[in-house]
């Protein structure tokens, strides 16, 4: 049995994140976000960086959906499993929140590009 063949590399300044292989393409810049999750996967924004207590990498808080075969902010879509808050009003009031907070609905403004290793 032979090892595998190391991975080269990555040139300078390019960093690798591992995507869902059901995860949709990104979109284009100010495009309707459709959960690609780049973005989140390559640094956490300002709520993530408290959720995540980390600046760099991947957010916590970002969660694969098979549902919807696509990445949701898990802030806003299930704010309990990232805040361990279980009071109704409380979790739903920080939906709401983190929702404006990460801008949702304004398009996508990750200026990064995805390339697929062969």
């Amino acid at each position: 049995m032979t090892a595998p063949a190391p991975q080269p590399a990555p040139p300078p300044g390019w960093q690798v994140v591992h995507l869902h292989p059901g995860a949709p393409p990104k979109p284009a810049l100010d495009a309707p976000c459709n959960g690609c999750g780049l973005c989140c996967l390559a640094e956490p924004c300002p709520l993530g960086m408290l959720l995540s207590r980390r600046r760099r990498g991947a957010c916590a808080a970002l969660r694969w959906s098979p549902e919807a075969g696509r990445y949701l902010c898990g802030a806003v879509a299930t704010p309990a499993s990232v805040t361990r808050w279980r009071h109704p009003w409380a979790v739903r009031a920080f939906s709401a929140l983190a929702r404006r907070w990460i801008a949702a609905g304004t398009g996508c403004d990750a200026d990064l590009s995805a390339h697929v290793a062969e």
